[in-house]
């Protein structure tokens, strides 16, 4: 049997549109809106003030969902700290690998040993056989990437968001720094912020709040012009899978196959010579 993404055992009913818990929650998504999407802007301090008056409405509102809502809020406020836009030297690596590591194991932590729970689990195994239509999407993830990323890519610059790689070293660098943000997002955004917001909101309504926190981030990092045309589809998705196959290994290696065809457009964007693979 497969297991579950959470555990809201001393939970009401998951909530939908009209709870009084969506407020808070939405403010909480929105906060990271404010401090990703604008990370240069005078007015981005706000978004800890949205972050803190929601944590507090949460409070008042239900308990449970202001616990939940607080390791999210960690999480958003660890990352926040720095900026996430693409930069390969060393003690950039250095320091986005601690931010990173931070966002996700500091809410894990308190989950367990303050909370004394295990609402944020990272199952690699669901005990469930992958289906036939499961198995062709991870074929088709790679090849709707090929069509679609070099247009994106190319056509609206956004490729310049990313470094110019040259030596073996960057290219190594910039291979390993794009999957291992492809795997933070699942272990943040899906295996943390969806798994704590399912325990208190229907399916449909908890994905599209760990969506507006995911694709803010995916826009600091890069993501920007029409991007979030891609980014909001792909994070839905990528929440939708995860509560179908409690998989982990799943949404992973859906994310990473996409990610190689990013690695590879990237590499191709600033030098058309290299890897002329693509048609746009």
């Amino acid at each position: 049997m497969p297991a579950p993404v959470a555990a809201p055992v001393d939970l009401d009913p998951p909530s939908g549109v009209l709870s009084a818990k969506l407020p808070p929650a939405l403010g909480v998504a929105l906060s990271a809106v404010v401090l990703y999407g604008f990370f240069d802007a005078p007015f981005r301090p706000l978004g800890y003030v949205v972050l803190v008056l929601s944590l507090v409405a949460a409070f008042l509102v239900d308990r449970p969902l202001f616990k939940d809502l607080l390791l999210i809020g960690i999480g958003i406020t660890i990352v926040s700290l720095v900026s996430v836009e693409a930069d390969i030297s060393w003690l950039n690596i250095l320091v986005l690998g601690t931010v990173f590591t931070g966002a996700v194991l500091v809410p894990f932590l308190i989950d367990r040993f303050v909370y004394k729970r295990k609402a944020i689990r990272f199952p690699w195994r669901s005990g469930r056989k992958w289906t036939r239509g499961e198995k062709v999407y991870l074929f088709a993830t790679p090849a709707l990437g090929w069509l679609i990323l070099p247009f994106y890519f190319i056509t609206s610059g956004v490729y310049r968001n990313w470094p110019d790689v040259e030596t073996p070293s960057e290219i190594g660098r910039l291979f390993v720094g794009v999957n291992a943000v492809g795997t933070w997002d699942e272990l943040f955004f899906i295996c943390t912020c969806y798994a704590l917001l399912l325990r208190h909101f229907t399916p449909w309504l908890a994905n599209i709040l760990q969506a507006i926190i995911f694709v803010s981030f995916l826009w600091e990092l890069g993501y920007q012009a029409w991007g979030p045309l891609l980014t909001i589809p792909f994070a839905l998705v990528q929440g939708m899978l995860f509560h179908r196959t409690k998989s982990l290994t799943f949404v992973l290696i859906v994310h990473l196959l996409f990610d190689l065809v990013v690695f590879l457009v990237i590499v191709h964007a600033h030098d058309p010579a290299a890897l002329p693979i693509f048609l746009y």
